[in-house]
């Protein structure tokens, strides 16, 4: 991987090798390559994806040439799926890049089995009536989709999967796993071993504020009947106590000490979330139960036994004011508790997979390694079928975004979204499309938008006649900019998908153009 390592220098430092490695093994299907399907495509190909097809039945024509930066004017009247793809490949020739000139609507109903191929199936600028299609599709065939769409000022994306698992998160804030109010016997023996009341001012000030909190939080719970500081004023107390230590307004040790007093508050275990996961109905394991429901089950055992109710330690430390040999000594400890943590959990793992009749080392040392250290942190998301959604969407949430002022845009530009499509097949044609019929379809959108709103269960509810004009003045139009920023979002929420780290988009995105918000909904 030498080439690719100074090629993609800047998004390894993000997703690392592993990520990388998934996106050059991931296969993408694009349907429609217009512009918001084609900046979709664009952010994946620079990003080195696999292999791509672009699924397009329609001609490049001149108005492509305002708004789709993957034609030119030598492309007018030829393949628009081929010239894309020609296009697209030029950004990165290790990107294998082929098309097809069919129409997606065609395909979906008539070779349904043609998408089982792809690793992730991305749709844009589809119907209703072929989206539900797909979606149903793609879960036969466990294929990850991703429902793109720009329209005017607005644009969507919507991701659908059965499920979808992330061990490596990556979340912007949390807590480093240092277990001072619950050391185990090495970490408490280490900081035994050091004596806070040394008369040496080199060694007072440069004793690590891990050490410092696990004497100190000691010292407390013995003078309060073995609990921790839990109260407001307990926890200012705790830190007065803190303070009290120090023999110079200098000692940084101390100062880092006292601003991380709150971690021995913190509860021991698990948290809610991960408590959810591993109690989860997919931890009763068969053979066929995927790789990471096993390793679930195992991080189950661990925390029932050897864990006694922790997860295993991750094993790093953040940097602390500290001797180089006291902070070399903790980082040995942490990692030590951790490797020993990890041959626990790899246990547990081969003997799971032993029980199903799976061969016990299916499952790669370091792929166990990654969840231990990121066992605190996993998420699993599961997805409604978008049929359901729009079947039996969750009144509440919808009555709530309906009158919420900082809302109510955004849900009815997905509403109007849908009208449009219904207006499009009742009419063959976008609403607004001709100047002569703008009243006319502006009074037609309404009723549509109006019905969708009874079927969802909003009777009497109503959208503004200014959105609701807005939506026909657009006549179906893409914008490059508003395509471009979809096209953004949606090749983003593709690689968290295909890398399987950072958490993908859990509701339906909106995109509101006219007071420049992005809002989730989750209906």
């Amino acid at each position: 991987m030498a080439e690719p390592k100074s090629k993609y220098d800047r998004q390894l430092r993000i997703w690392g090798e592993q990520g990388q490695e998934a996106l050059e093994k991931a296969s993408i299907c694009l349907l429609n390559c217009g512009p918001t399907g084609s900046e979709t495509l664009k952010n994946l190909v620079l990003g080195g994806i696999g292999s791509i097809t672009v699924i397009d039945g329609s001609k490049v024509e001149e108005g492509d040439m305002g708004n789709n930066f993957m034609v030119d004017l030598q492309s007018i009247a030829q393949s628009k799926a081929k010239c894309v793809c020609a296009f697209l490949q030029e950004l990165n020739d290790s990107v294998r890049a082929k098309f097809v000139e069919e129409s997606p609507e065609a395909l979906i109903d008539t070779n349904p089995a043609f998408f089982q191929q792809f690793t992730l199936v991305i749709a844009t600028q589809l119907l209703e009536n072929s989206i539900l299609k797909l979606d149903k599709i793609c879960r036969q065939y466990n294929i990850m989709l991703i429902v793109a769409r720009s329209y005017g000022l607005t644009g969507l994306v919507r991701i659908s999967i059965k499920e979808h698992d992330v061990v490596d998160t990556k979340p912007d804030h949390f807590l480093d796993d240092l277990r001072l109010n619950n050391p185990w016997p090495e970490l408490k023996q280490f900081a035994e071993s050091i004596d806070l009341y040394t008369t040496d001012p080199v060694v007072h000030k440069h004793t690590p504020y891990v050490v410092i909190l696990v004497k100190i939080v000691e010292e407390w719970a013995s003078a309060h009947g073995g609990k921790f500081p839990s109260t407001r004023e307990e926890k200012r107390e705790f830190k007065e106590l803190l303070k009290s230590k120090m023999i110079s307004l200098d000692e940084d040790n101390y100062k880092e000490a006292m601003e991380a007093s709150f971690k021995v508050s913190l509860p021991c275990g698990i948290s809610p979330q991960l408590h959810q996961i591993v109690n989860d109905s997919s931890v009763e394991i068969d053979s066929s139960s995927y790789n990471f429901w096993v390793l679930v089950a195992a991080l189950k055992e661990f925390i029932e036994n050897e864990g006694g109710g922790e997860p295993p330690l991750e094993g790093s430390i953040p940097d602390m004011t500290s001797l180089t040999e006291y902070y070399i000594s903790l980082q040995k400890i942490y990692q030590s508790k951790a490797d020993a943590d990890f041959l626990a959990i790899e246990q547990h793992v081969k003997g799971i997979l032993k029980r199903i009749g799976r061969d016990p080392d299916t499952i790669l040392k370091t792929t166990i390694k990654n969840f231990c250290k990121n066992a605190r942190k996993l998420m699993v998301c599961r997805y409604r079928l978008i049929e359901d959604e729009f079947n039996s969407p969750i009144l509440t949430e919808v009555q709530k975004y309906l009158t919420d002022e900082d809302y109510s845009v955004a849900v009815g530009f997905y509403v109007l979204l849908r009208a449009v499509d219904r207006f499009t097949s009742n009419y063959n044609r976008f609403p607004g499309l001709f100047d002569g019929e703008m009243d006319e379809d502006t009074s037609r959108l309404k009723t549509i938008a109006v019905g969708i709103l009874n079927d969802m269960g909003c009777n009497g509810s109503s959208l503004s006649e200014d959105l609701i004009s807005e939506m026909c003045r657009y006549g179906g139009a893409e914008l490059h900019t508003v395509a471009a920023y979809i096209g953004g979002i949606a090749s983003q929420e593709a690689i968290k998908l295909i890398t399987k780290q950072f958490i993908p988009l859990t509701g339906t995105f909106i995109f509101n153009g006219i007071d420049h918000k992005s809002q989730l909904l989750f209906l």
